[in-house]
């Protein structure tokens, strides 16, 4: 038996320990477990995990587990630009993107930094040129709205970081299109007026079919108001389809590449973060990389107890592989993180849901957690139910700003109050005899009593993480993001897969483009749904 299965048999029996633990004792008995078990970063973030099943042997074990795994290693092995990426054959370098590389790593014989730097000066440029009205409109007027049309990590990120940066923003309105239906197009359009509007391509191959179908559908809109000419100062891409792009109309001096070792879900930090340079400007975005770069400093540096990224990596594998926890809930307390947990879901969920490891052998045990979530306080009156007395126990991980973006001091302290009462709701739970001496203060009848009080006991013990920071602003928004990469990095080293590519995201594809001409005739070919046959007639009514 390896080491690390050594280690992982001693995890699962040290579960046993824990038959008959519970938060509520755990704080009694130990009235400093907070800050045993929290961390801090930089007087701004604190990472509160008290909340958890979890003792100093637990944490011992899940350190020595993660050393084990080599994850030190593996990220000296990322950032010298080795081809981490074994199926592809690629580097993974998104860190390189905010700095977080030597000045002069090389890959492909190509110089990393002074690439990025090159393509970021022209980005910027740009970004500069829309916000201030130089870079203008066919008719030579300031653009007032850009849409991004992309999907996955072209939008998803961008999409996320806007919305959650939107009290910094001071440039034209930003909107964005994922989705091929028509109707996501069709409503983000409406109201816009295509003279004043500048979209933004984004498809590193320019043949991502959704993408291209709502490019062609914003370029006819477009055209058929202001005429065909328009799409060279209405447009630009980021692409590395030089061909593709001109085919479609828009000047390469307005195509801005990034690289194969750039994965879509981790390229928010390259070109597909225009969108958020033209929202923010230029020097909000570079705060933004400086907040990712903090954060992978700290992951690199940081000892195990004091490393936020490690012991959220750490805790999930506890949970996933010890507990069988199949989900995990995140949980923000800010309306503008709103789209926070449909990222994470592509981040987690799309780099290591997978069953076959580096080598191509299976996996050894479950990976990849569901994400899901919404923001407090709405998800209050939707799923916490499940949370408190449902029959699964979901491991959350709330998020909280001490400060608010934009709001009076009384709705952000109510926002507090109610994020920190579900942390200590599903940590101690109610007890019988709570739930009883409540009902009897109420007023209830005996009889009422003796029905209610099982319906009103919460069990408690339901484990949940709290990441606490001053304010949601670019810098902090960032650290934010890298930590969770660096949380999905390690725990794809320790269960041994291969986090970067999305092998299960293609077959998709292209079973898609192979039904795509069926579908559009309505007839079924060998091999093709019997569906088929129920769209033609109900096209046919």
């Amino acid at each position: 038996m390896s080491s690390m299965e050594v280690i992982w048999s001693d995890l699962v029996r040290h579960r046993e320990d824990f038959s008959s633990f519970h938060l509520r004792d755990a704080f009694a008995e130990d009235p400093e477990r907070f800050a045993r078990y929290s961390a801090e970063m930089d007087d701004c973030l604190t990472l509160d995990y008290s909340r958890n099943r979890i003792n100093d042997k637990t944490l011992m074990l899940l350190e020595a587990l993660i050393a084990q795994a080599d994850v030190a290693e593996r990220y000296q092995a990322m950032k010298s630009g080795a081809l981490i990426n074994n199926t592809e054959g690629r580097a993974v370098l998104h860190i390189a993107l905010r700095g977080s590389v030597a000045d002069d790593l090389s890959v492909d014989g190509q110089a990393v930094m002074a690439d990025i730097n090159a393509v970021k000066e022209r980005l910027y440029t740009f970004a500069k040129g829309v916000r201030d009205g130089s870079i203008a409109a066919k008719d030579g007027q300031p653009f007032t709205d850009v849409v991004n049309v992309g999907i996955g990590g072209s939008d998803l990120g961008p999409h996320m970081v806007t919305a959650a940066l939107a009290a910094y923003h001071d440039g034209p309105r930003v909107h964005f299109v994922s989705n091929v239906d028509g109707a996501h197009m069709g409503d983000t359009l409406k109201g816009l007026d295509p003279a004043r509007t500048l979209f933004l391509v984004a498809s590193k191959t320019f043949t991502t079919q959704e993408t291209m179908t709502n490019a062609r559908a914003a370029k006819a809109w477009l055209t058929a108001a202001i005429g065909e000419d328009a799409v060279a100062d209405h447009f630009a891409a980021l692409s590395t389809n030089k061909a593709g792009v001109e085919a479609f109309g828009i000047n390469t001096d307005r195509m801005f590449e990034f690289w194969d070792w750039v994965g879509g879900r981790y390229s928010v930090w390259s070109a597909i973060g225009l969108p958020v340079m033209i929202a923010i400007g230029p020097e909000g975005f570079e705060d933004f990389l400086a907040g990712a770069r903090a954060m992978d400093s700290h992951f690199e540096t940081a000892p195990f107890r004091e490393n936020i990224p490690m012991l959220m990596a750490a805790l999930g594998l506890w949970y996933r592989n010890v507990w069988a926890c199949a989900s995990v809930a995140v949980l923000p307390y800010d309306q503008r993180l709103l789209y926070f947990a449909d990222f994470l879901q592509q981040l987690d969920m799309e780099s290591n849901g997978k069953t076959v490891r580096n080598d191509g052998s299976p996996v050894l045990r479950q990976t990849g957690p569901v994400i899901w979530g919404a923001a407090g306080t709405n998800g209050q009156h939707a799923f916490y139910q499940e949370l408190h007395q449902g029959s699964d126990i979901t491991p959350c991980e709330f998020l909280v700003a001490a400060k608010p973006s934009e709001a009076d001091q009384h709705q952000h302290d109510l926002l507090l109050s109610n994020c920190f009462a579900q942390v200590e709701a599903l940590a101690f739970g109610r007890t019988a005899e709570e739930a009883k001496a409540q009902l009897e203060a109420s007023g209830k009848s005996p009889q009422e009593v003796a029905a209610l009080t099982t319906h009103k006991v919460f069990p408690g013990n339901r484990p949940s993480s709290l990441l606490f920071y001053d304010k949601l602003t670019p810098k902090m928004l960032g650290r934010l993001i890298a930590l969770y990469e660096q949380k999905v990095f390690v725990q794809g080293v320790v269960w041994g897969v291969n986090s970067y590519d999305q092998w299960g995201v293609e077959l998709g594809k292209e079973l898609a483009n192979k039904l795509a001409p069926a579908v559009e005739k309505a007839e079924r070919g060998e091999g093709e749904p019997a569906i088929l046959d129920r769209l033609k007639a109900y096209r046919a009514r």
